[in-house]
């Protein structure tokens, strides 16, 4: 059976190619929130960008302590995506607590 790190390396090869890096470094360009809207609008379809905004959502919510159930009355997402962000908070890349951190410090 493949361990929680085997896994994440596993997608992380997947994960690491050109085409991202330059998704990222696109990214990286943007310089404001209308910037950020006006690229994600042309790149995700409005469901893709709405999921992304939910998990990101349900993170916040869940390092906020909130339960499940308060979560998912107040973001829709369903316990099975809730779980998976909670995965990701606990056994993840840090990402999300790199991203709180660095907004909490703003």
């Amino acid at each position: 059976m493949e361990t929680e790190d085997q896994r994440r390396v596993s997608m992380n090869k997947k994960l690491k190619t050109e085409a991202v890096d330059h998704l990222f470094q696109a990214v990286l360009t943007l310089q404001s929130v209308e910037e950020c809207y006006s690229f994600f609008e042309d790149v995700c379809t409005v469901n893709e960008l709405l999921s992304l905004s939910q998990r990101y959502e349900v993170a916040r919510m869940l390092r906020a302590k909130n339960t499940y159930l308060e979560i998912a009355e107040k973001t829709g997402a369903s316990t099975a995506t809730i779980s998976r962000v909670n995965r990701s908070l606990n056994y993840g890349n840090d990402g999300y607590d790199m991203v709180f951190k660095r907004l909490e410090e703003k």
